[in-house]
């Protein structure tokens, strides 16, 4: 087990610091003058050099990226994320206010997409190849398809533009958050859905089913005891990528959606090259990825025990 817990936080070390590496890289080397970014978003459109070389300065874009890179790094190891290049106010403060709209919105998504999918997977496997069966499959198919900043439209069309029932822009009330969870929890559903059939599917042409069966186990001891510990295994793994992916639509619904979240956090300053936002957005996805991935790793350990003695 120490050997293990030591495994994972090694990987995790490994893969926060080429996070980190990686995307200092991409906008030190990114097309275009950073502190001309930074000066257009702190002071106007008309900048002189002489502010030019004060924001170079002053953001270390004048030392060198390896010197920059390590002026950014070595407080954030003591837990300081640095002032905003832009506004000048600390980055965390401002981070965790943007979290505190995002992380609500991704966890209702989240169920919604678990409420829609079980039910509708349930239904396609209890006759495979019926037409039930067959819907489900061509109903998560085509919402797989559909791209989120489309079905964000189409929802705001109908609902907010046409019907009137639910507001499209902003964050003021719980009904400003109908449209957006449901942009996002379709995909993850339409997603789920698949996997959970496909799950369901396999665990029941397992070859020790029929031996339990023929003891006289009741069907629904079965399912619970041996059909469904098998068929979550697939579907765990794809909860912890639908994270991923619910990050990844919230910047575009966040944006589509006009909600001061994460995503329209990430992306205001990746338009005003403010290195130390866009940084600490990266490194705390990345952190949320790390903890899912144990999380997922502790949850596979107690489904399949097996895995301990393949690891150990």
């Amino acid at each position: 087990m120490i050997r293990i817990a030591a495994d994972l936080i090694l990987r995790a070390f490994v893969v926060l610091t080429g996070v980190a590496l990686a995307t200092f890289a991409l906008l030190w080397h990114a097309p275009g003058d950073p502190a001309l970014s930074i000066a257009e978003a702190r002071y106007g459109t008309v900048v002189s050099k002489e502010v030019l070389d004060f924001i170079r300065a002053e953001a270390g874009f004048d030392t060198g990226f390896w010197t920059a890179f390590w002026a950014w790094l070595s407080p954030l190891l003591a837990g300081d994320f640095g002032q905003s290049s832009v506004t000048g106010r600390a980055v965390w403060p401002d981070l965790m206010t943007a979290m505190s709209y995002t992380l609500p919105l991704a966890l209702v998504s989240l169920a919604i997409g678990l409420a829609i999918s079980v039910p509708l997977a349930l239904i396609a496997t209890r006759r495979p190849g019926s037409w039930m069966d067959r819907g489900a499959v061509a109903l998560a198919s085509v919402g797989v398809a559909i791209p989120a900043f489309w079905l964000g439209l189409l929802l705001i069309l109908l609902f907010a533009v046409q019907l009137g029932w639910l507001p499209a822009m902003g964050a003021d009330t719980r009904a400003h958050a109908v449209l957006p969870a449901l942009t996002l929890a379709l995909g993850v559903a339409a997603s789920l859905t698949r996997i959970i059939r496909s799950g369901i599917l396999e665990a029941r042409t397992q070859v020790f089913l029929p031996a339990f069966r023929r003891r006289g186990i009741p069907p629904r001891n079965i399912a619970r005891d041996h059909v469904a510990p098998h068929a979550a295994i697939p579907v765990i793994t794809v909860l912890g990528l639908e994270l991923a992916f619910l990050l990844e639509g919230l910047v575009v619904v966040e944006v589509i959606f006009a909600r001061p979240g994460l995503g329209s956090f990430l992306v205001n300053a990746i338009y005003a090259r403010d290195f130390p936002k866009v940084q600490a957005v990266v490194l705390l996805a990345a952190v949320i990825f790390v903890i899912v991935n144990l999380a997922i790793d502790l949850i596979y350990r107690s489904l399949d025990p097996r895995m301990d003695g393949r690891n150990a």
